[in-house]
């Protein structure tokens, strides 16, 4: 039966999501080199699909324990954006639904921007509610940038259109009136913190492209707004603009220098 298939045709059959296993069972018994390849190459897929869904049940352990505690709306809240020189701290807050089934998502910074990208619409296109709250560079200096992250967070909660019962934050304890579990690593360890992460770093990251097409000599679109060798240059030539976080080191000894 499977000498009836070409191999461009075995090809196609092997990209769907579901192969008859009458039909699989024969192309096993096919000895082509092509066949082969195929073979192996599908086999492949099926064992990261199998890790992807054993991650997604994994990720999902805190969503399903308050669940089943009577709490409907469990909304993953996380951040972006703490160390860089430039820029916003972007934070996110996201509810999904029950039965949440998007594989690959994990913590933004294990990802490529290709893959956040494509992640940021599936989670848009599934969440129930996106919450995001955004503290810009100069609110940041007057507040400090943990105060900037608890009050981007709380933005970002007050944000959703629905009402979260209970909050699962990443690594921070917030002051709201909603029951919540502060997460060590959370964006590796509940579905809807990644999620979040996900939301925020993409939310960010565009921002920070459009800072770079405002300011090319700075370079923003490359390193977001981080420490880096070529933006540390930028700043000595070029000076330091509203973007720029004067309380974070080197820049604050520029301003302190620059005063005199």
């Amino acid at each position: 039966m499977n000498k009836n298939y070409t191999i461009e045709e075995i090809g196609e059959i092997l990209s769907k999501s579901e192969v008859d296993k009458n039909i699989l069972r024969d192309l096993y018994k096919d000895k082509r080199k092509g066949v082969l390849k195929l073979l192996e190459k599908w086999e492949k897929k099926q064992m990261l699909l199998k890790q992807l869904q054993g991650q997604l049940t994994a990720m999902s352990v805190y969503e399903k324990e308050y669940k089943n505690q009577g709490y409907e709306f469990i909304a993953g809240v996380d951040e972006v954006g703490r160390g860089p020189l430039a820029g916003p701290v972007v934070a996110a807050a996201v509810i999904l639904p029950e039965g949440f089934s998007v594989l690959g998502i994990n913590d933004s910074k294990q990802l490529s921007e290709e893959k956040r990208e494509y992640l940021f619409d599936q989670i848009q296109a599934s969440a129930i509610s996106i919450g995001i709250g955004i503290i810009p560079a100069k609110q940041i200096d007057e507040i400090n940038i943990y105060e900037a992250t608890k009050r981007a967070m709380l933005k970002a909660i007050n944000m959703l259109q629905v009402k979260p019962h209970y909050l699962l934050i990443d690594a921070m304890k917030l002051p709201i009136n909603i029951p919540q579990l502060s997460l060590v690593k959370g964006d590796q360890k509940s579905i809807s913190i990644a999620a979040s992460s996900i939301i925020a770093k993409v939310t960010r990251d565009r921002y920070m492209k459009r800072m770079g097409e405002a300011y090319p000599e700075y370079g923003f679109e490359k390193h977001m707004g981080y420490g880096t060798k070529q933006h540390i240059e930028a700043i000595s030539m070029h000076g330091i603009i509203g973007e720029h976080r004067r309380t974070f080191s080197p820049i604050r000894e520029e301003v302190k220098e620059a005063k005199g």
